[in-house]
């Protein structure tokens, strides 16, 4: 996965990869804020990934830092939801927005308006893109995310810091949605 602390620029992506973060992750940090994308190849198929990612309700499907989830309403923009976050981050609550949701394009962006942790005006957007993986249908997802430094850190610890919560949540995604793709793959024999 690569990442890219000032901005998001090339930052080591593939001519493919730095494409879709032109046209789909277009974050314009703020002086004190740090923005970045990280990249993730699974060897599944878009439809079986995106049927976790697009569950802005259920997140702890495949973010292994999420306890529990309330959501309010119905899947749309503008849709609440209230995630518990598990000990041993430096976070309890937070309330975060559901900003887009695409279907067609395989887009979800969220932003979080309160709770009680550190990222203040955290805002991401997810894509995911269909590619061939070893012969097989896979998908290349893309998030970027762009917060405010706290007070007393870096830019590069912040993130830092981000990119490996992403990173885990990607992983998880990834281990998840492949482990689906092979239960989806396997036939049962008929016993004769």
């Amino acid at each position: 996965m690569n990442g890219n602390n000032n901005g998001i620029g090339n930052g080591g992506f593939s001519a493919v990869e730095s494409e879709y973060i032109r046209r789909h992750h277009r974050h314009e940090p703020g002086e004190n804020q740090c923005s970045s994308a990280l990249v993730k190849h699974i060897k599944a198929p878009v439809h079986l990934v995106w049927s976790l990612v697009r569950r802005f309700d259920q997140p702890e499907k495949y973010k292994p830092f999420v306890s529990r989830c309330v959501a309010q309403g119905s899947l749309e923009i503008g849709s609440l939801r209230e995630v518990d976050v598990k000990s041993g981050l430096p976070a309890t609550t937070s309330t975060e927005r559901l900003e887009l949701l695409d279907d067609d394009e395989h887009i979800l962006s969220m932003r979080i308006i309160g709770g009680d942790h550190r990222l203040r005006n955290y805002s991401s957007i997810i894509s995911l893109h269909p590619e061939i993986i070893d012969g097989r249908p896979g998908t290349l997802v893309i998030e970027s995310f762009v917060v405010d430094v706290p007070e007393g850190n870096t830019k590069d610890e912040t993130c830092y810091f981000v990119q490996a919560l992403i990173r885990c949540n990607l992983k998880s995604l990834a281990d998840v949605s492949e482990r689906r793709a092979v239960q989806d793959r396997t036939e049962p024999i008929d016993r004769i």
